[in-house]
């Protein structure tokens, strides 16, 4: 189904905006041939089991938007979603009723890097140890210099295999898992903050399915 003559210019509109007002570790771009797909990149925050990882991603738009939201995925491991899965998130097409039309492509990628650093569950997540997120958050260069179309977009983020980040002192083994990921014990209330309607309209929504 073709794009709508508002959901192109949306679309255009808010990639000129993300251009000149580029999001703190992320990164967005259409798809040459179709601006109803994005893709996306999250780096690794400091301070969390992601850092030093390039995790990318990806969102599907209905022609209806921006009144209908977009399909959500994430493409490189992470620990902390499935891949090639659309994630149960408030901004994503698991719920339209949640969705408000005045969020935008930089809402909806603030919101999916939040619920990363989070730990509610939801369809689509999955739960790991802080160890293992560090080993794919080393390991994310290497699995997205497999990828043609990151190559294609995010061709400045492509590191040659010798390049590739190391283990920090004492992370050789892939790190103690002393307990639950700096993020989750507060250490990041700034993107906790920008994904709170998201995380609790998701934890709502998990409830009401248990019971």
């Amino acid at each position: 189904m073709a794009a709508s003559k508002a959901c192109l210019s949306r679309l255009q509109k808010e990639y000129q905006r993300l251009s000149k007002e580029p999001l703190p570790d992320i990164l967005a771009e259409p798809k040459p041939n179709n601006i109803l797909e994005w893709h996306f990149v999250i780096k690794g925050p400091k301070d969390t089991p992601y850092y030093n990882g390039h995790y990318h991603g990806k969102l599907i738009f209905p022609a209806e938007y921006p009144y209908k939201p977009p399909a959500i995925m994430m493409l490189t491991p992470n620990g902390r979603f499935n891949t090639n899965t659309r994630l149960c998130l408030s901004m994503s097409d698991f719920h339209p009723e949640t969705w408000v039309p005045a969020w935008s492509v930089a809402s909806i990628l603030n919101g999916v890097l939040s619920f990363m650093l989070e730990s509610t569950p939801t369809v689509g997540s999955v739960e790991t140890s802080v160890a293992e997120r560090r080993r794919l958050a080393l390991a994310s260069h290497a699995f997205n210099r497999k990828t043609a179309i990151f190559n294609e977009l995010f061709s400045e983020l492509v590191l040659p295999a010798d390049a590739d980040p190391l283990p920090a002192d004492g992370d050789a083994d892939g790190g103690a898992d002393a307990g639950p990921p700096p993020a989750e014990r507060g250490a990041l209330p700034g993107y906790l903050l920008i994904g709170l309607t998201v995380t609790l309209a998701v934890a709502l929504g998990y409830v009401a399915r248990e019971f």
